[in-house]
């Protein structure tokens, strides 16, 4: 099962850069956009429906903000999720921050983790979505639940994650209490998965800023992610980032996952 992520930074203008033939090309088993700044009702068939590379349909699932033209995500499968919901609390659902997808070997978490903005601005929703995320994951996996939460975190992990650690250490991403949170999630026993398989490697990017061809000289900052349960990890078979893939100020970041069931107990 192939899983990618991508925050396409509006679900319109990525469709005006060929969305929808590369979804078809992709094929991706189940694909999780976030940032789509769009209401479903504001878009195509397409958009909605779009087709694999054998025709068939995925189907898909919004969760959208009131305010329009902001945040919002969405997840398209080929695999009928057996339940979708969103995070179930009402200042993040509001601005269209989740979407849950059951599957039946695990919960599939869509999450657009909000920006702290400059000075810090709004640090204190995002620290406080970020425990409601830390929470929903510790409920899961004491139900015996295994859980794959993807997204764009907006969180720089440590100084390998960014190509300018110094340089950032006051700006948003990259502050102290959004890495101590990181520190907490993942000892907590939740795993980053594209480090597991890339431990110590520097030159990782998701992100990129539009001004001073940072893209072309990647200068960037690796702030989208797979996390799973620690639990999950015999089932994770790669976890990659595909800078290749453009259109967005972000690249997908995707795991696979080998066929089969752990116990939680592994």
């Amino acid at each position: 099962m192939r899983i990618l992520s991508w925050n396409v930074n509006g679900i319109r203008a990525v469709e005006k850069r060929g969305l929808v033939s590369w979804i078809r090309d992709e094929s991706p088993d189940v694909l999780c956009v976030q940032e789509t700044k769009a209401r479903p009702e504001q878009l195509g068939s397409d958009l909605i429906s779009p087709q694999d590379n054998k025709g068939r349909p995925y189907v898909s699932y919004w969760a959208s903000a009131k305010k329009a033209g902001y945040s919002g995500v969405a997840i398209y499968s080929k695999i009928q999720p057996l339940e979708v919901k969103p995070l179930g609390i009402a200042e993040f659902d509001d601005e269209g921050r989740v979407l849950q997808a059951e599957f039946k070997d695990f919960i599939l978490i869509n999450a657009y983790f909000p920006n702290s903005q400059d000075a810090g601005a709004r640090l204190g929703y995002k620290l406080a979505f970020c425990d409601a995320i830390l929470n929903l994951c510790n409920t899961l996996v004491s139900r015996s639940r295994h859980l794959v939460l993807c997204g764009d975190y907006n969180i720089a992990h440590t100084p390998i994650d960014l190509a300018r650690p110094k340089e950032n250490e006051g700006n948003a991403g990259y502050l102290p209490e959004e890495r101590a949170w990181m520190d907490t999630f993942t000892g907590a026993g939740y795993v980053d998965t594209f480090r597991h398989f890339h431990a110590g490697e520097g030159g990782h990017y998701s992100w990129w800023s539009y001004r001073m061809n940072a893209r072309e000289r990647n200068v960037g900052w690796r702030i989208d992610y797979h996390c799973v349960d620690a639990a999950f990890i015999p089932r994770v078979k790669s976890s990659v980032i595909r800078p290749e893939v453009t259109g967005s100020d972000h690249c997908p970041v995707q795991i696979e996952l080998k066929p089969g069931r752990v116990s939680v107990s592994e």
